[in-house]
């Protein structure tokens, strides 16, 4: 069984797709609002909201296990894609390497989103990151939905 690998997956969406890069790259502090049942806050821990290598620290609630995540952020304007690569925080008990990507992408009237993990195992034992995965997909979600209200 491999140690490293990816697992991800991709939703359409209603609202546009600049709308999502945009709270990820420079508004990220207001997703606690808009998802509060998984993300209870983003703080910055070196830099700022909008600077590509800043570090930020979330803290999220997935089913019994709230925890952290510390991670350094990195930003592809061109392809609406923000890359957060884990520093530390409770997955790293079980992953040596953790990375998140949400990519959003305009095609037609229809946007979606792209959302991937590549992550490395610390033992064989270690589930894939699904879960990581399905709270990304919450969270996307959760901004949809509150795009469509506004």
């Amino acid at each position: 069984m491999a140690l490293h690998g990816f697992i991800g997956t991709q939703i359409e969406l209603k609202s546009p797709a600049d709308k999502f890069y945009k709270i990820f790259k420079g508004q990220a502090h207001l997703i606690p609002n808009v998802s509060s049942g998984h993300i209870k806050g983003v703080q910055v821990h070196e830099g700022d909201w909008e600077t590509h290598g800043s570090v930020k620290i979330w803290n999220y609630h997935l089913g019994d296990e709230v925890g952290t995540f510390k991670e350094k952020v990195e930003y592809d304007d061109e392809n609406k894609a923000a890359t957060l690569t884990g520093l530390d925080g409770e997955m790293f008990k079980y992953y040596k390497s953790f990375k998140g990507i949400y990519q959003f992408a305009q095609k037609g009237n229809v946007s979606v989103a792209n959302l991937t993990i590549h992550y490395e195992k610390r033992n064989a034992d270690v589930e894939a990151p699904d879960r990581f995965v399905g709270l990304m997909v919450t969270l996307v979600r959760d901004l949809d939905a509150h795009f469509a209200k506004a």
